[in-house]
């Protein structure tokens, strides 16, 4: 049989998991994925994934491709895999692509939302799901501020310090903040994001509406390069990947 490569799309609470990527001492989204798929295929599989979320992050979306020489009907997979996934991990759509099809490589823009409970009493329900932040925020100050961060910008003033990237230069196309009742949403849309840059974009928003910083002070904070200027990092429970935008309808 000759091997085909399979895009899937999932979507995953992150609690449990120390992120997406495998790693050596703790369990991964990509590890439990990849042994699901083994089971069902018949062979060992090794899964590329759209991006690198962080342990505790969530996504809605998200992305993955692998290759297989088993003759299962692709839209038979996302059945299959599931019985053997946690609750907490589904498979929604399989799809036979390109072979130079790579779930990261081929991702022309990303993104991601950022959710707050700002009220007073934390809700049971969201726990793990939301950052809970009792004091009151202005998001119309945070969406002054957010707006600071669309364009082209070099973004090292808002990325995990220590981190190695070959540029630090990325696109912006949107972030917008909204309220509705107690719960902001901040959605971010770049066509790439270093590590923890959106939750130190949305920390940086949060500062504005303290009053730590002005909306206005954003330009000179990326020009600086320096971490230490901007905002602090989000937790992140609050964090979700809700879309992913590719030439091929893996989607």
């Amino acid at each position: 049989m000759e091997q085909r490569n399979i895009a899937l799309k999932l979507s995953y609470t992150g609690t449990a998991y120390h992120g997406w990527q495998i790693q050596k001492n703790a369990v991964s989204v990509a590890e439990v994925l990849e042994k699901a798929l083994a089971y069902v295929v018949g062979h060992p599989v090794r899964v590329t994934g759209a991006g690198r979320t962080d342990a505790g992050v969530h996504a809605s979306v998200y992305v993955a491709n692998f290759r297989t020489t088993s003759g299962i009907p692709a839209d038979r997979l996302p059945l299959a895999v599931n019985t053997r996934l946690p609750d907490d991990i589904s498979v929604s759509k399989a799809t036979v692509v390109p072979d130079a099809f790579n779930a990261i490589g081929s991702c022309i823009k990303k993104e991601y939302t950022y959710k707050i409970y700002n009220s007073r009493i934390r809700d049971p329900f969201f726990v793990n799901r939301v950052w809970f932040y009792p004091k009151h925020l202005d998001e119309s100050i945070m969406a002054e501020a957010a707006h600071q961060f669309v364009g082209t910008h070099d973004f090292a003033a808002v990325r995990a310090v220590g981190t190695e990237t070959r540029t630090t230069v990325r696109t912006v196309h949107y972030f917008e903040i909204t309220r509705s009742g107690q719960m902001i949403d901040c959605r971010v849309c770049a066509d790439g994001f270093l590590y923890n840059m959106v939750r130190a974009m949305v920390g940086t928003c949060i500062y504005a509406a303290e009053g730590k910083l002005q909306p206005s002070d954003i330009p000179e904070i990326l020009a600086s390069r320096n971490r230490t200027l901007a905002g602090p990092t989000a937790p992140p429970d609050g964090l979700y990947m809700t879309n992913l935008w590719y030439e091929e309808d893996v989607l």
